[in-house]
């Protein structure tokens, strides 16, 4: 393969693991406007659109096995087509948990624990996404560590979370409502709340291993790895 004509698959690599992120956390973004609005038609359009993410992340992967396999790269182009491998995973898992939210939003019966803010840490997530592929994008070795630090930051909040939201359970606070909620229901929306704050949690997470394989890329610095 000509030199010319490797490089502008590199560049096409990156241009689509971009690509694969903005629409990763584009459904990300419906999944919490469905949550906050009980849209379920915008719900079922995440849930759908699943299989697009899915798509794409095969033909991603492909693309860097050819490339790994026909040009043997070493050295800095070695470690961009194997951090763009590594983090293609992490993108096609924030969209399996967009489709998670969405799901919970179809699901959803009543309005319980309204003061905890799902909205607000799941754009600390989606922020954290944002910035992990700026810096991939931009090969930025501060943002990749901004990101991990900011990840104990989130994890503060989603503790927060569900810590008020057993907390309320056991005293029975908001768990009563007006009288009207059925309990058993009740406790099926409560657990389905606790995972979707589990699941922004995780969406950080897979922001973190962005940035660390995009540190790792860029410096050989695996001090974000472990």
């Amino acid at each position: 393969m000509a030199r010319n004509t490797y490089q502008s698959r590199l560049n096409q690599l990156e241009e689509d693991v971009l690509y694969l992120s903005e629409l990763a956390a584009e459904r990300v973004r419906f999944a919490l406007d469905a949550l906050e609005d009980k849209d379920e038609r915008k719900a079922q359009e995440v849930i759908e659109g699943d299989h697009e993410i899915n798509r794409i992340y095969l033909d991603l992967e492909q693309d860097c096995i050819d490339l790994l396999a026909l040009q043997q790269p070493v050295a800095g182009d070695l470690r961009f087509i194997a951090a763009s491998f590594k983090i293609i995973t992490d993108l096609e898992r924030i969209g399996d948990l967009a489709t998670n939210l969405a799901q919970y939003a179809i699901d959803a019966e009543n309005d319980v624990y309204a003061e905890v803010d799902i909205r607000r840490i799941g754009d600390a997530a989606l922020d954290m996404v944002d910035q992990a592929m700026d810096a991939y994008e931009t090969e930025d070795t501060d943002l990749c560590r901004s990101v991990a630090e900011r990840d104990d930051d989130l994890d503060a909040m989603c503790d927060a979370a569900s810590e008020s939201i057993v907390r309320d359970l056991m005293t029975g606070d908001d768990f009563e409502g007006d009288g009207d909620l059925d309990p058993e229901s009740a406790l099926v929306d409560v657990r389905r709340l606790l995972l979707t704050v589990r699941d922004l949690e995780r969406i950080g997470d897979h922001a973190v291993n962005v940035a660390a394989r995009t540190l790792y890329m860029i410096d050989n610095d695996d001090s974000l790895l472990f």
